[in-house]
């Protein structure tokens, strides 16, 4: 069994792989997790002794298939109790990540299986972030960045990248149920979207 502070680290390792490649800096690592770079060194080699990440010094860290199946395990509950928090109990999106983040380190596989089911076994978050399933597989993800649309294309926004709650705060609505036309404007490099 996992710590709660060895899932931060693997859910964090796992984003920063997503992002920057395999391997993963422990600078780059206590940038994320806010911790000071040599704490997070002395704790990734224990770590590595539990076979949950490879660490190999000045190079950096990578998720063993153990720990990438525990921190998919972690996003999944993550995710699904946004899901929940969001379109049963009326929280705002910006208002879900916190409440998350306690939530997804319970440990009943049969309450998360139970909640994918009450909640029709979504695919994304509120956000747009996709949920991997019980066996860390993503649905296959077809949507495309907002700049890839051609002027005058009819689209559906489906997720965004930035999460800060200011950011989410401005957008205000549920993304799933936006459907836009969208205008690019060379000289004010932007781009400029009507419901």
């Amino acid at each position: 069994m996992t710590s709660l502070a060895e899932e931060n680290y693997l859910k964090a390792i796992y984003k920063l792989q997503e992002k920057h490649g395999d391997i993963v800096s422990t600078s780059a690592l206590a940038e994320m997790l806010e911790i000071n770079a040599a704490s997070v060194t002395d704790f990734i080699k224990k770590m590595a002794v539990k076979k949950l990440i490879s660490y190999q010094k000045s190079k950096g860290v990578r998720l063993s298939e153990q720990g990438r199946q525990i921190a998919l395990s972690i996003i999944r509950k993550h995710r699904l109790w946004e899901v929940w928090l969001v379109n049963k109990l009326n929280f705002k999106w910006d208002e879900v990540h916190e409440i998350a983040e306690q939530l997804e380190h319970v440990v009943s596989n049969e309450l998360i299986e139970q909640l994918d089911e009450h909640l029709g076994y979504p695919k994304t978050d509120p956000h747009g972030d996709l949920i991997p399933d019980a066996k860390g597989r993503f649905a296959k993800n077809s949507s495309k960045p907002l700049l890839d649309h051609k002027v005058g294309d009819k689209t559906k926004f489906v997720g965004v990248a930035e999460h800060s709650n200011s950011f989410l705060q401005y957008l205000t609505k549920t993304i799933s149920s936006w459907a836009m036309n969208c205008w690019w404007n060379p000289l004010r490099n932007s781009i400029t979207v009507s419901r």
